[in-house]
Formats: C-alpha cells, sequence, structure tokens
C-alpha cells in the first residue's frame, strides 16, 4: 500500500486521458502559416495552452515501453511508459494533403539541427532561405528526431502557437521544452507509429 501511494504521488496521473480531445475549434485547425524563419519566440509564447501541455496520462496498448505513437488527428505524441501510462506532448502536424501515417524508426536525432527546406516549401514559400544553422530562430527548434528515410522529422519550432494545427509538410512539431524532454528520453532505433484515423 505504501509503496502504491509512493508511486502514485511520485507519478501523478490525475484524471488525464488518452482519449480526450482538445477543446473545439482548437484540434481541428487546418491553416496556411507561412513559416518565420528567424523569429525567436518569448517565454509567454512558448507557454501552451493546458490542454496541449506534457503530461502523463493512462493510455492502453500492446506497444512495449519506449515506443512513439502519434495520433494525427488529436494533435498527440505519446510515449509509452508501460503499465497503461504514456507521456501525451501537444503536437503540430500536416495540413490537409501532408497527412499520412505508417510505422518508423528513429533513424537519427540532432540538437538544434540545420534546416534546409524541401523544394516543394520553397516553391510555396519562395522567400524562404535555401539553407538556415541551427539555433533559437530555425524552425527545426532545439531537436529533431528524424523518421527512417523520409523527409519526416519530429522536431522542434520557433512558432509555438502552432501546436495543435495541421500546417505543417508532413512533419510532427512541438515546443523547444518538449522535444528536448522527448530527444533526452529515445533513443535512435525508437519504434514510432503513426496513426491517421479516417475522415467521415
Amino acid at each position: 500500500m505504501a509503496a502504491a501511494l509512493a508511486a502514485s504521488l511520485a507519478f501523478p496521473f490525475g484524471t488525464a486521458n488518452a482519449q480526450m480531445r482538445p477543446a473545439a475549434g482548437m484540434g481541428n485547425q487546418i491553416v496556411d502559416v507561412p513559416e518565420k524563419p528567424g523569429y525567436v519566440p518569448s517565454a509567454g509564447e512558448e507557454q501552451l495552452d493546458p490542454a496541449f501541455r506534457r503530461q502523463p496520462v493512462y493510455f492502453r496498448t500492446n506497444e512495449p515501453p519506449g515506443t512513439i505513437i502519434v495520433h494525427t488527428n488529436e494533435r498527440f505524441l505519446y510515449l509509452v511508459l508501460g503499465n497503461n501510462r504514456a507521456l501525451r506532448y501537444g503536437i503540430g502536424v500536416g495540413r490537409d494533403g501532408f497527412q499520412w501515417a505508417g510505422l518508423q524508426k528513429v533513424s537519427r536525432k540532432a540538437e538544434w539541427p540545420d534546416w534546409t527546406p524541401p523544394p516543394e516549401m520553397i516553391q510555396r514559400q519562395p522567400y524562404l532561405p535555401r539553407f538556415m544553422a541551427g539555433g533559437p530562430g530555425n524552425p527545426m527548434g532545439a531537436a529533431a528526431l528524424y523518421l527512417g528515410s523520409t523527409v519526416y522529422r519530429i522536431h522542434g519550432t520557433n512558432m509555438p502557437n502552432t501546436i495543435g494545427m495541421a500546417i505543417s509538410s508532413g512533419c510532427f512539431r512541438l515546443v523547444n521544452s518538449d522535444v528536448q524532454d522527448l530527444y533526452n528520453r529515445v533513443p535512435v532505433g525508437t519504434k514510432v507509429i503513426i496513426r491517421q484515423a479516417p475522415e467521415l
């Protein structure tokens, strides 16, 4: 009994539930917001709406601890901890036409990665730099987890206001404090499952 109480105090799950959806009008936003290379958000801007803040949640899955599961339609990324628990992170996802599902592994990790926008992105936003060194104003943010041999990544952002939106070109973005937390928890080789629920 004492051990169970100590465990609950050390890892307070409260009433957060993995199936909770964001407030109406937040999680389903699909917008076309241009990238802002060089923009450095303030500490206040980095404070997420409570619905998207990193938190431990109840999460049922048969996947082993350490697995990353992305629920694109929910705008959440889950890191499986075992015993029906996970850490849930609010994310920004691909805009309409750039969402995808599949199974990948973390093939590489980088802190403050450089950014080379792909040609398709430059075609849509011609003002973008062709290369930008890593740093606080870089749209890739504080860290990146590269997904297999794809062009997609789980990465930070210099636009924290886009968390909870469908805005990217297929990558999954987190605020910098969250991507740093995730970066420190998962090794190269981590299994990543991307789930995209069909829309009716």
